[in-house]
């Protein structure tokens, strides 16, 4: 079997894999136990953050009475020499407010009375923070971070630094950025202890490890590495000592398994849980894009696409003839706008309204004519023309309309936006896009490269197909079964390990 054609006797090769596996697994069983029953918790809790879909909930409903300056007029107050990339009307410590977005800077001008807001006080920030957690801004303790803390640890927090924290005695924390004004982290005590329990173990995502951005994406790879390699070797060893001709005896009964108690009890939950470990590990290394399988095409097309969609800048001048005060009162009954966004179709001005996640209106920005989505066909010929002039004379081979989750646009919380208009191209690289007809924004993308990773990492690690979706609980019975399986095996590997270290222990004390 193993190495008989290199001249190596199968039961050197049996001992090497069993001494191999023994003591990788008294490395890594407390490792493997975590990621296990911290996978569980993962299921149903998420690590926090505030997303848009949060901000926007967040805010209360725009009061187009208080408007006064035109978004022209409040850029004006900046002063700036380069274009917007993006403008917003919102509301912002109970005032009108436009922000502005100039590449990772942002700026904001109050609509009302045209002041600019040049800092973010304490005072301010416990304003803010009070309207988004709904208590009462005296009950709050103030803290100023100017170094990561467990819920802030990530890269994305860098440009937001120093943050204003604010903890509740009901132990509410909000976090607001003192170059931003908004709220950028929010947690409660369950969200916390879901964290706790769930992803900080199971991402390894401890603070003095994370914050060492460099130094947490190689132990991640290298320990889930090692662990996929464990488990494999395991799964070999397993699958050798077993012996379908029940060649072995058990308390005088034939038996396929040489083993007794909780080495047998290993065996047995390795053969059914075994491959489980092993292709858990190992897409969770895939997390961390170890070796690159693409996705760079996908990402460059998805540039090309959204700039010719929305463009890099917004022409702030082509908004002067409907006044956002103007458009509040004609839709206010309507719509209940708690954001405006002066946007653009491939070149057309348009506001975008919205009043809820998923809730919007698209207004002509001459004459205010309504659609709920932008045109489906005035998309497909902006990524059409993308296609031919920047991509290699592309041309689209399938367009179609998603109502419903696939396998390539999923999401078990349903989030992600429906429907959405799905096109495909005929480039090397296959190209794939999911675009939001709401927003005109590509939600998401695929190439050769990353399509492999779709399955290689979020289907063999989430077992995110759509059938176990759409017909929960069967993706819990069967990820709970498969988790629970893991855990056990895990226990058991603990177990041995230590009977392992016991007996090394007692056979050292011996020799003095």
């Amino acid at each position: 079997m193993f190495g008989i054609e290199v001249g190596i006797k199968p039961i050197t090769v049996k001992k090497t894999l069993i001494f191999a596996h023994r003591w990788m697994g008294v490395a890594l069983c407390l490792l493997f136990l975590l990621w296990f029953a911290s996978g569980i918790v993962m299921m149903y809790w998420d690590y926090p953050q505030v997303t848009a879909v949060d901000r926007l909930k967040h805010l209360p409903p725009l009061d187009g009475s208080r408007v006064r300056l035109s978004v022209l007029e409040a850029y004006g107050r900046l002063g700036m020499k380069t274009a917007a990339s993006q403008a917003f009307l919102t509301t912002f410590d109970g005032r009108p407010a436009y922000r502005f977005r100039m590449g990772d800077e942002q700026k904001l001008v109050f609509a009302d009375d045209g002041a600019v807001c040049e800092e973010y006080s304490p005072d301010l920030a416990l304003r803010v923070a009070s309207q988004w957690s709904g208590h009462q801004p005296n009950a709050a303790r103030m803290a100023l971070l100017t170094e990561e803390d467990q819920w802030t640890v990530s890269d994305a927090f860098r440009s937001l630094r120093p943050l204003y924290k604010f903890t509740w005695p009901n132990a509410d924390e909000v976090y607001v950025s003192q170059e931003t004004g908004q709220v950028v982290q929010s947690t409660s005590r369950a969200s916390r202890l879901g964290a706790y329990f769930g992803a900080i173990p199971h991402w390894l995502y401890f603070t003095p490890l994370r914050k060492d951005g460099l130094m947490w994406t190689r132990v991640v790879v290298w320990t889930s590495g090692l662990a996929t390699f464990a488990a494999f070797i395991g799964l070999i060893v397993g699958v050798w000592m077993y012996s379908p001709s029940l060649r072995y005896r058990r308390q005088g009964v034939p038996s396929g398994i040489p083993y007794r108690g909780q080495k047998r009890l290993h065996t047995i939950l390795g053969l059914f849980f075994g491959l489980v470990a092993c292709t858990w590990a190992f897409s969770g290394m895939l997390s961390m894009d170890p070796f690159p399988m693409g996705g760079e095409a996908s990402l460059d097309g998805t540039s090309k696409i959204q700039t010719a969609l929305r463009g890099d800048n917004v022409t702030l001048a082509e908004f002067l003839s409907i006044h956002p005060r103007d458009l509040l009162a004609r839709f206010a009954s309507q719509i209940g706008a708690r954001e405006i966004e002066f946007a653009s179709l491939a070149g057309e001005p348009f506001f975008i309204v919205s009043s809820a996640p998923q809730q919007t209106l698209i207004l002509t920005a001459d004459d205010l004519t309504a659609s709920s989505e932008f045109s489906r066909e005035k998309i497909l010929g902006v990524v059409r023309d993308v296609g031919r002039t920047a991509m290699n004379q592309a041309e689209i081979v399938e367009s179609r309309v998603v109502t419903r989750y696939e396998a390539y646009y999923l999401d078990r919380h349903h989030q992600r936006p429906l429907p959405a208009l799905f096109i495909q191209l005929n480039d090397k690289h296959r190209s794939m896009y999911y675009i939001d007809p709401k927003t005109a924004r590509v939600v998401e993308a695929y190439d050769t490269g990353s399509r492999w990773n779709r399955w290689l990492y979020h289907g063999l690690h989430s077992l995110n197909f759509p059938w176990l979706y759409e017909h929960r609980p069967a993706w819990d019975i069967l990820m709970l079964a498969l988790l629970v399986g893991g855990t056990c095996l895990c226990v058991t590997s603990i177990i041995l390990a230590g009977q392992v270290l016991s007996r090394k222990l007692r056979e050292r004390s011996s020799q003095y």
